[in-house]
């Protein structure tokens, strides 16, 4: 990686691999970041590229931009040149469509994000303000540069949506679905929280799974074997085939995050008559649980939320874990204690009447973001002030 003197204190350069970085020098700056998570480890992404999954072979062309103070690492961008937008989980394949309207390329755009994850955390890694300023000031340069339509930056910490708005970027929301632990001692004390239709709706779902004689495994990633993997992965691949799609993640990734980051890797596998039937993943530190992937190989009325909601949440529960992000969208979550949150992206169009004409749509899009929030908040699953 060639670095450049952007100032008499800093050097810029741009990483085809988190290799030419090292381990030890990114993982040191993430824990000058609060809002890390593990999605941001080294060895979360590296198993991405390195695996295959988020390569230049499937449009995800790593193109790091990073901040060097003498032999240090001190600020960081994970960013990407992007030919599609498959793997992304904020839509923009309308704007694409309307420059190809009119005789424009939209692709290649850079993107800042996490492949196939969309789970808020910091894009604009930095050690101090200074860096920070200096990475987005230089990401938007090289937006400018006439090689990119656009720069996107997908889930941001909330922190930093202020500043890339007085950047210059337009600010798109969305809305997640997540679980609060109100320092439940056990599942039924969460349940003595919800209304009493919730409450009923919840035991008579758990019920069932119960009365077909399915139990449930919790496997810590250290003690994964290849065979959890093989099956997890089958699960997988389920799923998108149920959807008629294809999956993004190969089982490389899988055993590597295993093999990596197993302290952060939890598995949850469903059996009846003593074979795996179902399986889900979730990825965790200290304060969160986010549930990534599920999947079954045999189809059985609430099975699925058993597996990917409530073993998370009796997960959560035991291990005194704040929050449980159950993934993208899902309405069907609030019947089951998970509220609305908002949620936002961060976009940069160098035409300017395509920025323009996007500015007026996020404003009516937000508009209606706002009232489609009002309206889930209506819907509250739990008890109300005067609800016996």
């Amino acid at each position: 990686m060639e670095l450049v003197s952007i100032d008499q204190y800093y050097r810029m350069g741009f990483a085809s691999s988190l290799s030419d970085i090292g381990q030890e020098q990114w993982d040191s700056l993430l824990k000058s970041d609060p809002s890390a998570n593990p999605f941001l480890s080294y060895a979360f992404l590296h198993a991405l590229h390195s695996s295959g999954s988020a390569s230049a072979k499937t449009g995800w062309h790593p193109y790091y931009l990073t901040i060097w103070q003498d032999k240090t690492l001190v600020g960081a961008c994970p960013l990407y040149q992007k030919t599609h937008s498959y793997g992304e989980y904020v839509f923009d394949w309308s704007w694409a469509q309307a420059y190809q309207q009119h005789g424009l390329q939209y692709y290649p755009k850079l993107l800042s994000a996490i492949p196939f994850t969309p789970v808020t955390g910091s894009r604009i890694i930095a050690s101090d303000n200074t860096v920070r300023n200096l990475l987005l000031e230089n990401l938007k340069n090289l937006t400018l540069s006439g090689d990119f339509s656009s720069c996107h930056i997908l889930f941001p910490d909330e922190n930093q949506i202020t500043q890339l708005k007085n950047a210059g970027f337009l600010i798109r929301a969305g809305v997640q679905f997540h679980w609060q632990n109100d320092q439940h001692s056990d599942f039924e004390s969460f349940l003595n929280t919800l209304s009493k239709k919730k409450r009923k709706n919840i035991r008579a779902e758990r019920k069932k799974v119960q009365e077909l004689g399915i139990v449930f495994s919790h496997i810590q990633g250290l003690d994964a074997n290849e065979e959890d993997w093989l099956f997890f992965k089958r699960c997988y691949d389920a799923t998108y085939e149920n959807h008629h799609s294809k999956p993004y993640l190969n089982l490389e990734f899988f055993t590597q995050i295993g093999n990596t980051m197993p302290q952060h890797v939890h598995l949850i596998f469903a059996i009846k008559d003593g074979k795996k039937i179902a399986a889900s993943l979730l990825i965790f530190n200290q304060s969160k649980v986010y549930g990534r992937y599920w999947g079954c190989v045999e189809h059985y009325p609430c099975l699925h939320f058993e597996t990917a909601y409530y073993q998370a949440i009796e997960f959560c529960i035991k291990n005194g874990i704040r929050t449980f992000e159950g993934g993208a969208q899902g309405e069907h979550k609030m019947a089951r204690g998970f509220l609305p949150q908002k949620t936002a992206s961060a976009h940069f169009l160098t035409h300017p009447e395509f920025s323009n004409a996007v500015a007026n749509f996020l404003q009516r899009e937000t508009n209606g973001i706002e009232l489609y929030l009002d309206d889930l908040n209506e819907h509250n699953p739990y008890k109300q002030p005067l609800e016996i």
